[in-house]
């Protein structure tokens, strides 16, 4: 039988970093975590005390509260201190549309904290050059189901760091910190070396508008991250 929902089986990388970043703040915090896939994040959370509230289509787990991220969240504006979105919004037909909904359920001054795949590192750059396509996207996207189906519709929307930039500054919270997990192909370092230096210096002909340096897209946590983790601050 086909599964309708995908999630990872054990508690990955890009988990135990987003676990880092949220205990940095010592107090207890009010955490939605959505999709919560098999929960593992939210028990870790609230093992040292956090009141979490696991969000899912799936229903993994009883205390799931049903909530499709294709709609609207079923929370009140400004309920949460922070919002967890991993490996999430690159399975939406439209992520702005989520991006609008997790800036608005989060408290002023809270965090929404992301994953997803990077498209922007180095494999997945030369990847693309190759193939035109990026590494964890498919080159041939599934059928489109029934509209009114409620099904897991895999990686289809590959967002850059600009892009979530972008839209989170569109909905109002902004950038206070980038990460990401393992690095991926490390091997092919040596035979990419040429590339991330012709792509710096064709960077800086580039002119920017705006405070974002053309350098920062040459930080090793893009070049080189599997996943993307992003923190955002609701101004």
């Amino acid at each position: 039988m086909t599964r309708k929902f995908s999630h990872v089986a054990n508690f990955t990388g890009y988990m135990q970093v987003v676990f880092d970043l949220i205990t940095v703040k010592k107090e207890k915090q009010k955490i939605l975590d959505i999709p919560a896939g098999n929960g593992l994040l939210a028990e870790k959370l609230r093992s040292i005390g956090h009141d979490v509230v696991a969000a899912d289509i799936n229903r993994e787990k009883p205390d799931f509260v049903y909530a499709d991220m294709s709609e609207n969240l079923p929370f009140a504006n400004n309920t949460f201190d922070t919002v967890t979105c991993l490996e999430g919004l690159e399975h939406l037909i439209q992520p702005s549309s989520l991006v609008s909904e997790l800036c608005r359920v989060c408290k002023q001054g809270g965090r929404i904290i992301i994953s997803l795949p990077n498209i922007q590192n180095m494999y997945s750059r030369f990847q693309f050059m190759c193939t035109g396509t990026f590494y964890q996207f498919p080159p041939i996207l599934p059928s489109p189901q029934v509209k009114q189906e409620k099904i897991d519709l895999g990686h289809i929307s590959s967002l850059s760091y600009t892009q979530l930039r972008y839209l989170f500054q569109y909905f109002g919270a902004r950038v206070i910190h980038v990460s990401g997990d393992k690095y991926k192909r490390k091997a092919l370092l040596p035979f990419l070396l040429p590339f991330i230096s012709i792509g710096y210096l064709w960077s800086k002909t580039t002119k920017n508008e705006g405070s974002m340096k053309e350098a920062f897209f040459f930080k090793k946590e893009l070049l080189f991250s599997r996943s993307l983790i992003i923190v955002f601050e609701k101004e």
